[in-house]
């Protein structure tokens, strides 16, 4: 680590829990951003000036004038442009040491497995079930670590998976619900500071896993109602054995 690098990362290597070690595991680290919106902007953020060494994001999409009252890494100057450059300057602006690679596609059956080998972390900062579905069972039988988050109105959620530490996301969920049952932000909205709060958490947890701080949200879900400005922790099995992906007799979800 060079003394320039021990003053920019001074307030982490005073803590206990990281200190310069931890934060050479941060400086080592890969992350993969799903999602380059609201809640991967704000995660985008803080992995950057945490020091995370290498942080993909994968997004097919442009910046929408629509984006900008949540999607905080975008400005106006960014409209039309694809939220993966978008976003990868600003990561640099904030520490031009991180490593960026960007994949301006969709993330699909046929993709993600090749995406997700790279890495060593996975955040889901999609905004639909069947990407989340998808994230899931790629990473359950890639063995990779991911942080889910979800959010709409004035809720978010988010959990961890761990191979072999806890349930995944299908174990909670089982599948997608019906199309025509799902409601989306742009019909019931969003509030703009609901992406920080559960993308910043979702830094938090990448961070955690690579410092070994504190304990990870495996094994819990943390939901979020900011009406109330109530959090709520359920606690689950470690292993659900009739799970398809990750249970006794896994199906061999198709990725």
């Amino acid at each position: 680590m060079t003394e320039e690098q021990r003053m920019r990362y001074a307030r982490h290597i005073a803590l206990k829990e990281v200190g310069e070690e931890g934060q050479e595991k941060l400086l080592r680290g890969k992350v993969l951003l799903i999602g380059a919106g609201g809640l991967g902007s704000s995660a985008a953020l803080y992995l950057s000036a945490a020091g995370v060494g290498t942080i993909g994001i994968a997004d097919g999409d442009t910046v929408d004038i629509s984006n900008l009252q949540r999607q905080i890494i975008h400005g106006t100057g960014d409209i039309g442009r694809e939220k993966t450059e978008s976003a990868k300057e600003k990561i640099h602006a904030i520490n031009p040491e991180v490593t960026v690679r960007t994949y301006s596609m969709p993330v699909t059956e046929e993709n993600i497995c090749e995406l997700i080998l790279a890495y060593d972390f996975v955040i889901d900062a999609t905004d639909n079930f069947p990407s989340k579905f998808l994230i899931n069972d790629a990473c359950v039988l890639g063995e990779k670590p991911f942080s889910h988050g979800g959010i709409l109105g004035f809720g978010g959620q988010t959990m961890t998976y761990v191979p072999g530490k806890g349930p995944c996301y299908r174990c909670i969920f089982k599948n997608p619900p019906p199309k025509e049952s799902v409601v989306t932000c742009k019909e019931v909205g969003i509030i703009g500071a609901m992406c920080g709060v559960i993308g910043s958490l979702q830094a938090m947890e990448a961070i955690k896993y690579f410092t070994g701080a504190g304990e990870l949200l495996t094994g819990k879900l943390l939901s979020f109602n900011a009406l109330k400005m109530e959090f709520h922790t359920a606690k689950f099995p470690k292993r659900y054995d009739s799970c398809p992906v990750c249970g006794k007799n896994p199906a061999g979800q198709k990725v």
